[in-house]
């Protein structure tokens, strides 16, 4: 059993440094979902394609012992010119695993390898989910469009953490990453001379009085105990240094726990916005944008997840430290939504290279993240795998 596991876990581990080195952006991973086929079909294990560049494979299709468990990874990159200097650094100018699909890409692969090498075990079909487009893409969406949860009773997936130590994990009952959104605030002044500010009505000045506005929402607006973000992340008023432009453009994103308090937050925005800009006699036109929505846990499988990773990894493998909701934020919410089913964070924080947070020009995956996973993926559908006192 050792020598097939330690070729499942060695395998992967290559296959992760060559999605690393071919990044794809959401909805263009086509080499990765061509790699992704290639090595399903490999394995003998039946395969379709799903929304586009998604694959769905599905192992011991007849099963009826059990459940129908599906078992997601996300594919997609991210616009980061890459900075780690690795060896299996990206190709790919401009685009980055940031946040460590690749590995979770991989672990899938892994658990693919392993799962179909014990199909027998296995008591109900499994489902193998390799999504595009998680990155704001809304992929997940796009794929249960197409199908992908069709039959499926339960469904798990995970992502990697830097800011956890490693193999630590945190799974609560109920809400584990907040929802999203993004705005656009479009100030629409009198630019002039520089020299004569009398004469104009300043879009840049109004613009720097409402990002300070609308930092008051959290801090004056909602409760204390309300767990929420607002951040106004560029201020774009290209000009010259004598001119005061006309227009002037905030962007921003918010991140909240459930859909009542960005429906507030998204109102506030609006009001404070347009009546700060009033007073500097500039018009505020405000455009908001939902994007995903809370990712909440079922108890039963959380509890699942929780219990079996602490039978992997023992008692004190669950992290009861770090606050939840995270505020960031996973289209994994949409399967939430449609069947039970759990996400998890798993640390990676093993030392200085697996420190660096997501979406860092310097982030690499943790590829001892590969065989912990595997072992939970196939634990949670049944099937035994070498403790990790068994390996190196």
């Amino acid at each position: 059993m050792s020598d097939v596991w330690q070729d499942t876990i060695t395998t992967a581990e290559t296959i992760r440094r060559e999605l690393h080195a071919h990044p794809e952006m959401g909805w263009q991973e086509h080499r990765t979902a061509e790699r992704v086929r290639e090595i399903l079909s490999s394995l003998n294990i039946s395969w379709r394609s799903c929304a586009g560049t998604g694959t769905v494979g599905v192992l011991n299709p007849n099963g009826t012992a059990g459940p129908h468990i599906a078992l997601r990874g996300d594919m997609d990159a991210l616009p980061i010119h890459e900075a780690t200097l690795k060896a299996w650094s990206s190709m790919n100018e401009g685009c980055m695993h940031a946040c460590g699909h690749d590995g979770h890409t991989a672990t899938l692969l892994a658990t693919a390898k392993w799962l179909k090498y014990h199909e027998a075990q296995l008591n109900g079909p499994v489902s193998l989910i390799f999504q595009p487009a998680e990155e704001g893409g809304h992929g997940a969406r796009e794929m249960i469009n197409n199908g992908a949860l069709e039959g499926v009773d339960e469904i798990y997936g995970w992502h990697n953490w830097p800011a956890i130590s490693f193999g630590q994990m945190l799974c609560p009952d109920s809400l584990v990453m907040c929802g999203n959104g993004t705005f656009k605030i479009t100030l629409h002044g009198q630019g002039g001379h520089a020299s004569q500010p009398e004469l104009c009505r300043d879009p840049v000045l109004a613009a720097s009085a409402i990002t300070l506005n609308l930092q008051q929402i959290i801090s004056r607006r909602l409760a204390p105990q309300q767990a929420a973000v607002i951040s106004v992340t560029s201020i774009e008023a290209s000009s010259a240094p004598t001119v005061i432009p006309q227009n002037a453009v905030l962007g921003g994103s918010i991140r909240v726990p459930d859909r009542k308090t960005r429906d507030e937050i998204y109102r506030l925005i609006t009001e404070i916005s347009q009546q700060t800009a009033a007073s500097y006699g500039v018009v505020a036109e405000v455009e908001n944008f939902p994007r995903y929505d809370a990712t909440i846990n079922h108890s039963v499988q959380a509890t699942n997840m929780r219990r079996l990773w602490q039978d992997i990894n023992g008692a004190d493998s669950l992290d009861f430290v770090t606050s939840t909701p995270i505020m960031a934020s996973e289209d994994f919410s949409y399967y939430l939504q449609h069947i039970p089913g759990a996400f998890a964070l798993i640390g990676s924080d093993d030392g200085p290279d697996h420190q660096v947070p997501c979406h860092s020009p310097y982030y690499d995956f943790n590829d001892r993240l590969i065989p912990a996973v595997t072992r939970l993926f196939s634990r949670l559908v049944g099937v035994g795998v070498p403790v990790p006192e068994e390996l190196p």
